[in-house]
């Protein structure tokens, strides 16, 4: 169900009707009410939910990656991914909905650490230099993606491929 609603808001926005939902994960309306009475509920499981995927795969693509660096510039196009497709999560972060008040210290307490875990492989592999705080390039790679949903000729992913690449030790 968390992932047809993930799919569902990244075409409709978290404002989707719950039919559309229902229908997407093959259920009924009762069922996904009966998980999440609310779509604030909803709305944070579907978030958590991505969070999860994205940290968990911080560390399989160390493991199966060619290089640190390639690792870290793969899940830096999934945070991306992440950050784009959130269509109307913004504006329900900014509700008063006491659910949400959590989510972003949440968001940093899993990611942040993952970041850095893949920052700090590839400075062991010399393939970055060190000084890069987690936190100070998921901000950037963030700042870079605002705005990238409402306009085509932005390609935010790009952008940040250049970032990473950029991360590279020039010796």
């Amino acid at each position: 169900m968390l992932d047809a609603a993930a799919a569902v808001f990244v075409t409709s926005g978290v404002e989707a009707p719950v039919r559309d939902i229902a229908a997407k994960a093959g259920v009924g309306m009762g069922t996904i009410y009966r998980h999440f009475p609310t779509r604030a509920d909803l709305i944070v499981a579907v978030y958590r939910h991505q969070v999860e995927a994205c940290a968990e795969a911080g560390p399989a693509l160390l493991e199966g990656g060619a290089s640190p660096h390639a690792a870290l510039a793969r899940w830096i196009d999934l945070f991306v991914d992440f950050l784009v497709t959130k269509h109307g999560l913004a504006a329900a972060l900014q509700s008063d909905d006491a659910g949400f008040e959590t989510l972003h210290a949440y968001f940093l307490d899993r990611l942040v650490p993952v970041c850095g875990e893949l920052l700090d492989a590839a400075v062991a592999a010399g393939e970055i230099s060190p000084g890069v705080a987690p936190y100070e390039l998921m901000r950037g790679v963030g700042n870079l993606c605002i705005g990238a949903e409402n306009d085509p000729r932005y390609d935010a992913r790009r952008l940040a491929q250049l970032l990473v690449r950029g991360l590279r030790r020039a010796d």
